[in-house]
């Protein structure tokens, strides 16, 4: 068990909410994640594991030896979180409002590129949502395989570290400024087809975005769910972003992409996190927006508000 000294250190009894677990190889992984899981059930917790297929198998093995592996919940992080985007309703949701102990491995080495702002996006907010509840958060890191940058991000977007020392706070955290760094303006497409969206536009949007999901080859199901996302959208830019937005729509890389742009700003960072009151008759927006599109890019600055969502010809929520 070389190089695993330390890594034994419950970040929850220290009383870290939210951890980045710094390991290299599986030996190292289940020296840290495996007590903490353990513990959780042994506490009553409510047990949440979701992490890539590998760990996750890997995981559950050594959980199902010593008799605790029916007391987990175990998710594949490639489905429930290929947009990173669905991790907070589809993992957290459940247990955001007792104690819990939750394994997100959001970042791993062969995730696609194109996800990880929405990673760390994800990463940094976790901390508002966390703040003054029970539940508490484990993020596993490769560090002898992701690059340097990413160990950075993980650094700053978790206020605990564990790894080989122990635990510790991080003194990188600085989850505001990892946002920002990844909130650089989007590239237009220089091929796209746009339409500027008001009130009495909305059907000419759902028109266009139906047509294009039907030529891109979506199965009739998702060429409902992309007109959803995007009336969403729309709507949400004409009530809060000035009146109207502008709707963009191309394809790359085997994707449809459907882009609405308005000139409001972001007010709560956590629109689309937290959960909506049975009872509460909006703001459910942006949570349906994240939950029907395989990926989900927003972008706020000074000028306006863009979100982009993702549409694949396979996958769905």
């Amino acid at each position: 068990m070389d190089g695993v000294t330390g890594l034994g250190a419950d970040p929850v009894a220290i009383g870290a909410a939210h951890t980045a677990l710094l390991y290299r190889g599986a030996v190292e992984y289940l020296a840290a994640v495996l007590p903490f899981v353990r513990a959780g059930v042994a506490a009553g917790d409510a047990v949440i594991v979701a992490a890539p297929a590998a760990n996750l198998a890997m995981l559950r093995e050594e959980s199902a030896a010593e008799g605790f592996a029916a007391d987990v919940r175990w998710l594949d992080m490639a489905e429930v979180g290929g947009n990173p985007g669905r991790i907070v309703p589809a993992v957290l949701h459940p247990v955001l409002d007792r104690a819990a102990r939750v394994v997100t491995e959001v970042v791993w080495p062969k995730r696609p590129w194109a996800q990880y702002a929405s990673c760390v996006r994800h990463e940094a907010l976790a901390n508002r949502l966390l703040d003054g509840r029970e539940l508490r958060l484990l993020c596993p890191y490769d560090a002898a395989a992701l690059d340097d940058s990413v160990l950075a991000d993980a650094l700053a977007t978790h206020p605990g570290v564990l790894d080989r020392g122990g635990y510790r706070a991080s003194t990188d955290y600085a989850p505001e400024a990892a946002l920002a760094s990844h909130g650089a303006p989007l590239i237009e497409p220089v091929r796209a087809e746009s339409l500027l969206v008001g009130i009495g536009e909305l059907g000419a949007a759902r028109a266009l975005v139906s047509a294009r999901a039907r030529a891109h080859g979506l199965a009739e199901q998702r060429v409902g769910d992309a007109a959803l996302v995007v009336t969403e959208l729309v709507t949400n830019s004409i009530e809060h972003g000035g009146g109207e937005a502008t709707l963009s729509v191309w394809s790359a890389d085997g994707e449809l992409v459907f882009q609405v742009r308005d000139g409001g700003k972001l007010a709560d960072p956590l629109a689309g996190l937290r959960p909506a009151p049975i009872d509460q008759a909006h703001g459910r927006g942006l949570l349906l927006v994240q939950t029907l599109a395989d990926l989900v890019t927003i972008h706020s600055a000074g000028d306006g508000t863009v979100v982009r969502a993702h549409f694949t010809r396979s996958s769905g929520a």
